[in-house]
């Protein structure tokens, strides 16, 4: 147990150095961030977390833990993006502790660790550790659900198996209750192959069960009884239908394909996916369900296989769906690494950094159409929205393709040193291999932070909104076309309430049929005759001309163009 704890801590001090870096520095992204910023700074104002609200406008897409724990930070930091980002950066430090923990009782402390720090080196983890969604606060969630259950399991201690199936209720509260249940069913299918689901109290213990239940559905009756319709809209709408892609409130999400989501899920778990694969092979090979002792590793196994698997099967895929898969590719990483024989994982690992190296001197080179067409399409939700890398609000190629630079001299730099390495070592070059694979993951995690931070302040609003924070009168209005998830900090930089106009088909369907929900949203033909009046008009809009409203407007004045946006007014001061 002590070993295992020093290698959490370890894994977690390493990790909150590059996870916490410079987390405040950048502006929200927009379509992304400022959404869920917003929400819970509407939640410090109303505290009801059953009645969650966007421009006060009812939100029922995510339960609320996430918009607690924001809305917590902003009452003792104050509201800042640093406050609102700390959750998730909270989260991530709990699933990598949480990875590191399990894999030193599997592995020992040196494989715990390299699990931990392959976890927060995967560069979906990485990405999602620093944004405001409530992804990382999911993976912290199946994560410390795993670690408990799967030791309870092993050791015959009852109560950590209770603990593990109440921290997996808990994912009701931060996505939904399929992600509740999804992962004792993985439990339970492992212990099936492996012959060992027998006494199912053993693994589905009554306390468990209820404390799971009673947290992952608990808040979604509640708010059903607040708000009627809601578990239709939820279960049925955003889930069922969704996947027959039969919406009654569709939203601007593009899905991938399933080539592209499991490249999209590989890529963003290179290079440890290499090891997973690895080890997913030898245990089918070795028929491993036989051992009694492989069960965590089978359960880990099917858990991979099973979130990537069936997202790859489903007609609506995006391209974090493969997150929850993450601290197990880690683990099942980390253990290639540790009963491996020879340098064949060490030749494999290097070829890859050296692939990734020539592909990003070759991007470095290029005009950059290929990397916005083929890389960002397929990563950046609000490109796949937009379908074009300029009207979504990217950064111009020429301050992209630098980091890509960089990357390649980072990735060329591992590749000789494991080469080096394992020709020095030869026999024992696994572990001087293993440590070089995680240090040249390190050294790129900050380069990935700048890309982040590069793209976020490119395509915020704040620019647009703090102009019109500046010059907006009190008898002005404020409007927005367009779903307002995509400058979902307007209100949080202009100190303004939004209306919206064309903005139904969004995050906001369902809350703009309840009743004092009209109030938000105008019809064109109000607009047109608000901006006719005499009173100012302001209107921010990430659509280009020929497709915004503002061609039916007569007179209108372009007052600044930024993020992606531009913002109108119909009259001067």
């Amino acid at each position: 147990m002590a070993v295992a704890t020093r290698a959490a801590v370890a894994a977690i001090a390493l990790a909150a150095v590059v996870i916490c870096a410079g987390l405040g520095q950048a502006p929200f992204d927009d379509p992304g961030e400022g959404m869920h910023a917003e929400i819970a700074r509407e939640l410090v104002v109303s505290g009801d977390p059953f009645a969650l609200t966007l421009a006060g406008v009812r939100y029922v897409d995510k339960p609320p833990l996430l918009y607690v724990m924001m809305a917590a930070a902003f009452t003792v930091l104050g509201p800042s993006e640093g406050a609102a980002r700390l959750p998730s950066a909270l989260a991530a430090l709990v699933a990598v502790g949480a990875t590191a923990w399990l894999g030193a009782r599997l592995l020992g402390v040196g494989g715990g660790l390299l699990a931990g720090v392959a976890l927060t080196t995967s560069l979906g983890f990485f990405a999602y550790a620093r944004y405001v969604r409530p992804e990382a606060l999911l993976v912290a969630v199946l994560a410390t659900g795993f670690t408990l259950a799967l030791t309870g399991i092993g050791e015959r201690r009852r109560a950590l198996v209770v603990a593990g199936l109440a921290v997996f209720g808990v994912a009701g509260l931060a996505k939904d209750p399929v992600a509740a249940v999804a992962p004792p069913l993985a439990v339970g299918l492992g212990l099936l192959l492996c012959r060992r689901a027998r006494p199912v109290s053993a693994w589905l213990p009554v306390p468990g069960v209820a404390i799971g239940l009673v947290l992952a559905v608990g808040w979604w009756v509640l708010a059903e009884v607040r708000t009627p319709g809601f578990t239709w809209y939820t279960v049925v709408d955003n889930h069922l239908l969704n996947v027959a892609r039969a919406r009654h409130f569709p939203d601007e999400d593009v899905p991938l394909g399933a080539a592209g989501f499991l490249a999209v899920a590989a890529g963003g778990a290179v290079p440890w996916i290499v090891g997973a694969l690895v080890s997913i092979g030898s245990l089918a090979r070795r028929r491993a369900w036989r051992d009694p002792s492989e069960l965590p590793w089978v359960v880990l196994a099917v858990w991979t296989i099973g979130v990537l698997g069936l997202t790859a099967l489903s007609p609506f895929r995006l391209p974090h769906y493969g997150l929850p898969a993450y601290p197990a590719i880690a683990l099942l990483g980390a253990r290639a690494w540790v009963t491996g024989r020879g340098g064949s994982l060490a030749a494999v690992h290097a070829a890859v950094f050296a692939v990734a190296a020539l592909a990003c001197a070759a991007g470095w080179a290029s005009d950059g159409r290929v990397f916005f067409s083929d890389v960002m399409s397929a990563t950046d939700v609000a490109t796949r929205k937009t379908g074009d890398a300029a009207a979504a609000g990217l950064p111009p190629w020429d301050t992209l393709s630098p980091l890509l630079g960089a990357t390649a001299l980072v990735s060329a730099s591992g590749t000789v040193a494991i080469v080096i390495a394992s020709l020095r070592w030869r026999a024992r070059s696994l572990v001087p291999a293993s440590a070089l694979v995680a240090v040249t993951m390190l050294a790129a995690m900050p380069i990935v932070a700048a890309a982040l931070a590069m793209v976020a302040t490119h395509r915020a609003v704040r620019p647009v909104a703090l102009e019109v924070a500046a010059r907006i009168g009190a008898g002005d209005t404020l409007v927005h076309e367009g779903p307002l998830e995509n400058s979902g900090a307007l209100e949080w930089y202009a100190g303004r309430r939004p209306v919206i106009v064309d903005g139904r088909r969004s995050v906001l369907g369902f809350g703009a049929t309840l009743p004092g929900a009209s109030a938000a949203f105008w019809e064109r033909d109000r607009l047109g005759r608000a901006w006719a009046a005499r009173e100012r008009v302001w209107l921010v809009t990430a659509r280009e001309p020929s497709v915004s409203v503002v061609k039916e407007l007569g007179g209108a004045r372009l007052v600044l163009a930024a993020g992606g946006r531009r913002l109108y007014v119909n009259r001067d001061e």
